[in-house]
């Protein structure tokens, strides 16, 4: 467990465990590197490094005060960075659940031999349709304006925490994980959704350029996010497709049994650099 400091000045929250194949995981928005915790103990003994972090205004980052600081450029260069700090000179498979999942994408394409390999979880390639993007904006303000004047813990009760941690709120990891979001700046967060988690562009024309072996999982009843993992999985040409039974949006925590035995399985499948 580490603080990295960034080439702006941003002080990042780091973890890296195990010394294998390294797998950094990226968390959706609202939530921190907590979310992961479930993965880290299993995914080390399957013979990977796992890397934990929380972006700039996430968890136990900084939270910079400056809009421009949350652009998607900018989150694409702190992944690059939280990978040169865990992993120097080495591919990495990348991924992460719900915007985690999209950012990945988006260093993806623009660190190529950086990627062995891409983790997608309950997540999407951003809205191409104009309409649709406008909606999701106005999703995204909405969550904003009550972070802003309801604090942290509207994320973790009533239908928010469905999307935070889980269904299953009496799981210890869900627990856990609704701690540390109920622990984080609501500024940071609101600047995040506005300037990057809203407005992220979409990169559903450039799936097909992504040719890294890539792991796309869902869960059965997220039905928010079925179509587009079925999108993803048709678009890039070489995925894996697993739909986890039981599992809503966060199938990491609600399935974390079979969650990692996919994950697991797919390292093995991996060619070594």
């Amino acid at each position: 467990m580490a603080e990295l400091l960034t080439r702006d000045g941003v002080r990042l929250w780091v973890e890296a465990h195990g010394d294998g194949v390294p797998l950094v995981l990226s968390c959706g928005y609202c939530t921190t590197h907590e979310n992961f915790r479930p993965q880290v103990e299993p995914l080390v003994r399957a013979g990977a490094r796992v890397v934990l972090w929380d972006y700039r205004g996430h968890g136990r980052s900084d939270v910079p005060e400056s809009d421009a600081a949350y652009e998607m450029p900018v989150l694409v260069e702190d992944l690059r960075e939280v990978l040169d700090w865990a992993a120097p000179q080495q591919r990495a498979v990348v991924g992460g659940l719900s915007f985690g999942g999209l950012l990945s994408l988006h260093f993806a394409l623009a660190h190529r031999d950086r990627v062995l390999g891409l983790l997608l979880i309950d997540s999407g390639p951003g809205f191409k349709n104009p309409d649709a993007a406008a909606r999701w904006m106005e999703q995204v303000e909405r969550i904003a304006k009550r972070l802003e004047q309801q604090g942290m813990d509207a994320m973790v009760r009533d239908r928010a925490a469905v999307t935070s941690i889980g269904r299953r709120p009496d799981l210890p990891a869900a627990q856990a994980a609704a701690r540390a979001i109920a622990a984080q700046s609501p500024a940071g967060l609101a600047r995040f959704g506005r300037r990057a988690a809203g407005p992220a562009p979409s990169v559903i024309d450039d799936l097909p350029n992504i040719v890294a072996p890539a792991l796309v999982v869902v869960g059965a009843e997220d039905e928010a996010y079925l179509r587009a993992a079925e999108v993803m999985a048709a678009k890039l040409p070489n995925s894996t497709h697993v739909v986890i039974p039981g599992a809503g949006h966060i199938v990491n925590i609600e399935q974390a049994d079979a969650f990692n035995a996919a994950v697991a399985s797919f390292l093995t499948k991996l060619p070594r650099a």
